[in-house]
């Protein structure tokens, strides 16, 4: 469904990614892992048109290097940026919503699905979301996204600073996504939650794919982790 092929990507003369190569399948849960500064946010926006690309980047086939984000969008690749972009003067109802595409008649994702498995955001459906917490804004952001029926999400850093407790709900969210069908591209930094739910991890390092297996195989890989992960 998404094949990359020697990626790079350049911050004014800063080479950033280079030579990055992945592929996620339809239905797949793929996770990208690394420490922080090493390209994985930079993969996922350059992907998605945030970050000029330079290489082959495939979605259904179609080659979308260098097409505007929206254009991206509407084909059905989603993206949940780490900042956790809301809009805080509108609801929470219309924040969802916004992320509502017009035509699908067959959507995965409904606004009551949300509001039904998020009993914090229905509470606070007509409350004006720059009041809601990091948690919160979290949880909103994701499912906004999946309000647009994307068939493959691209989900970034999304426990980053979150409390024990939203982390977890943030896990069981990401495990009904795929329950659903749909392919998930994973940013993260907890190795407890991507070995979990994960078919294939995928670990980067300046830039470039060091390791590419299954969880398994990173779990019994001792200098992967320790040259590349482990702090």
């Amino acid at each position: 469904m998404l094949e990359v092929r020697d990626l790079n990507a350049y911050y004014g003369k800063s080479h950033i990614l280079q030579g990055v190569n992945l592929d996620v399948s339809a239905g797949e849960i793929v996770s990208l892992l690394g420490r922080n500064g090493v390209g994985r946010s930079t993969t996922v926006k350059a992907i998605m048109g945030e970050v000029a690309p330079v290489g082959l980047v495939r979605f259904k086939g179609q080659d979308i290097a260098g097409l505007p984000s929206y254009r991206i969008a509407r084909l059905g690749l989603g993206y949940v940026p780490e900042n956790r972009d809301i809009f805080p003067s509108l609801t929470v109802r219309e924040n969802l919503m916004l992320g509502q595409k017009h035509g699908h008649s067959n959507a995965r994702w409904r606004l009551e699905d949300m509001l039904d498995m998020f009993p914090n955001l229905n509470a606070r459906a007509d409350m004006t979301a720059g009041f809601l917490s990091g948690g919160e804004k979290q949880m909103l952001t994701i499912c906004r996204t999946l309000m647009g029926n994307p068939e493959l999400i691209m989900i970034d850093e999304p426990t980053e600073g979150l409390a024990p407790l939203i982390v977890k709900q943030v896990g069981e969210l990401i495990g009904e996504i795929a329950r659903r069908g749909l392919a998930i591209l994973l940013v993260e930094q907890k190795l407890s939650i991507a070995l979990d739910i994960s078919s294939r991890v995928y670990v980067m390092g300046h830039g470039r794919m060091v390791f590419e297996g299954t969880p398994a195989e990173l779990k019994s890989n001792e200098s992967v982790r320790r040259g590349w992960l482990e702090v």
